[in-house]
């Protein structure tokens, strides 16, 4: 068939279908990026809202544009500058959906409304040393107080030991007004997350296993479960926090992540007697989860460190004291991970998920973590019960926590907890070196 009856017949499709359609062949790849085309739903779609003057068509509108600069144009100039249009408008939409906040977290309040209305869902890029890259998005997540929790899994992973990195990315529908469910066909941008680097996984820290699976912890916040029978990729699970979570899934590139602008207050009014280091009361906010089901929920307010606390580059919190019993915090239910595949399911009971939230004293997010730790035997002095401990430590902050274990009611108690926050983090903060 001629190109000139082709195009006519493109023209008459939609934004999404003509998107698609130039996936097919070559052909149609060069036909679907018509300029005359674009540059018609360009006005149709993005026209002023404030012109008075009103076109009785499509048709006119799209004349009210010079043809001589639509030919002038490189065939598809229209088509990238109509995509880039429709990705800014559903970036704008998504930033205003975020605005409500919750009062005791200073985090959205609307996750999960949010990722209905825009689709947006997460991607990974599993790249063998060799160049091939295998593209999975999730599937399944869940939306907790604090996080999200995405997981991967499927019966054709690639061999781990082929896989040099992973790539975490945010996707969303460029046409969200038209998204109806999670379509796989849907055009989407690419928003790069994090990167992983699995060239040596099964030398990552082993942070738990069951009969099933063995499960690798991949900073930060990734998990990676391969099979205990023959080794192979089982699936991948990524804990992401809330704090910046739409801007790190939309606002980047495919190839350069989103970084979230610095945020210091200034303290230099403050009187002397002040340091800069929480003198008016940090807030923490702990979530203790495994993946879906919760075992703490708790916040800690008016919380103070001074200089005396420094040690190795980094301040203390003292959250829970071990000597101070009413200070003791439970973890509720049968504590562990759990984890699924499309044939198997299960829970290992050596992990735990942290969500931490580390306000400043105007309840903005100072520090915010969301990772999976392993619970390890431990030995408590002039604590006669069965002891375990946890942590996680990065170049911001950390937690220390000591767990016992009450066989008379069958429950993990924290009876220890320490926060850790960096001295450089703090003066980048406060703007106080």
């Amino acid at each position: 068939m001629p190109s000139e009856i082709l195009v006519k017949i493109l023209s008459y499709l939609d934004a999404v279908t003509l998107v698609c359609i130039g996936c097919v062949s070559r052909r149609f790849y060069h036909l679907a990026d018509d300029n005359l085309i674009w540059v018609r739903k360009y006005a149709a779609a993005f026209r002023s809202k404030r012109s008075r003057w009103k076109a009785t068509s499509v048709e006119e509108t799209a004349t009210s544009l010079s043809l001589l600069s639509v030919w002038d144009k490189e065939d598809g100039y229209w088509k990238k500058e109509y995509i880039t249009k429709q990705i800014s408008s559903v970036r704008a939409a998504l930033t205003n959906s975020l605005s409500p906040v919750k009062r005791r977290t200073s985090l959205p309040s609307k996750t999960k409304e949010s990722l209905r209305i825009s689709g947006l869902g997460w991607t990974i890029i599993l790249r063998e040393a060799s160049g091939k890259e295998h593209i999975m998005q999730h599937s399944n997540l869940s939306v907790n107080d604090n996080s999200v929790t995405v997981f991967w899994h499927d019966k054709n992973w690639p061999h781990v030991d082929t896989l040099s990195t992973l790539d975490l990315y945010g996707a969303t529908p460029i046409f969200m007004e038209q998204y109806k469910g999670p379509n796989t066909s849907c055009p989407r941008w690419l928003s790069l997350i994090e990167k992983y680097d699995l060239s040596n996984l099964r030398k990552s820290a082993m942070i738990g296993c069951d009969r099933h699976v063995r499960v690798f912890c991949v900073n930060p916040g990734l998990l990676v479960g391969l099979w205990q029978e023959n080794g192979g990729l089982a699936f991948v699970m990524a804990n992401i926090h809330s704090h910046g979570l739409f801007e790190r899934s939309i606002m980047g590139s495919d190839t350069i992540p989103y970084t979230l602008p610095p945020d210091t207050t200034f303290v230099d009014n403050y009187p002397d007697s002040m340091t800069f280091y929480g003198d008016k009361g940090f807030q923490l906010h702990i979530d203790i989860h495994g993946s879906k089901t919760y075992f703490l929920c708790s916040t800690f307010h008016n919380l103070f460190c001074r200089r005396a606390g420094i040690n190795n580059g980094y301040v203390k919190f003292l959250m829970i004291n071990l000597k101070n019993n009413r200070e003791h915090l439970p973890l509720v239910g049968k504590v562990g991970l759990e984890w699924r595949t499309d044939c198997l399911n299960g829970r290992i009971e050596s992990c735990i998920v942290v969500d931490m939230t580390l306000l400043d004293e105007d309840k903005k997010p100072i520090w915010y973590v969301s990772s999976p730790v392993c619970l390890r035997s431990a030995c408590l002095p002039d604590f006669p019960q069965p002891a375990y401990s946890f942590e996680y430590m990065d170049s911001v902050g950390g937690v220390c926590a000591d767990l016992g274990w009450f066989e008379n009611t069958d429950e993990y108690f924290i009876v220890r907890l320490d926060i850790y926050l960096s001295v450089a983090k703090l003066q980048q903060w406060f703007g106080r070196q």
